[in-house]
């Protein structure tokens, strides 16, 4: 089974394809790359790929070849993880890597990134809406969700408001 390798940290200018392979040639032709390019300008996005026979290679290459220099620039080799059906190809986006070092997840943009559909209205917080709006029901993903870390502070006032509502 080949493993999918992450390649980060790439100049951003014209490289091509057969520079960066010639970086991992030591490891033999069962080693293949792949150089994101913008499809515009032709020049590299920063990223690109490696794909390898097995997980035991995977891992032998990244520790070798993580940190090395290509073009005055240390190189991030990382397991990619798979892609999804949903997911953009990958000449739009760069794709979600497994990283063992981090201990929060990243947030993943959707497909749209910050544009909404045409004809999504955004949510309104306050009054002043049209009626059509104040009468549509809401469910629960829809209600506005306290921020998490301020979550007891906001239960310690609830309950100060409830103690006063009563006396």
């Amino acid at each position: 089974m080949s493993v999918r390798l992450y390649i980060g940290n790439l100049p951003k200018e014209e490289i091509d394809r057969q520079e960066l392979q010639a970086v991992f040639a030591e490891e033999g032709d069962a080693v293949t790359t792949k150089l994101i390019k913008d499809r515009k300008t032709g020049k590299c996005r920063g990223f690109g790929f490696l794909t390898v026979n097995n997980d035991d290679q995977a891992d032998q290459i990244i520790e070798k070849y993580n940190g090395q220099l290509f073009k005055d620039t240390a190189i991030k080799l990382e397991k990619a993880l798979p892609r999804t059906k949903g997911d953009e190809s990958e000449e739009q986006a760069p794709p979600k890597v497994a990283s063992p070092s981090s201990g929060s997840p990243t947030p993943s943009p959707n497909k749209e990134g910050s544009r909404r559909e045409k004809g999504s209205k955004k949510p309104r917080r306050g009054g002043g809406g049209s009626s059509r709006e104040s009468t549509s029901s809401t469910t629960d993903s829809d209600a506005i969700r306290p921020d998490p870390r301020w979550a007891s502070e906001l239960e310690k006032l609830k309950q100060m408001l409830a103690a006063q509502a009563t006396n």
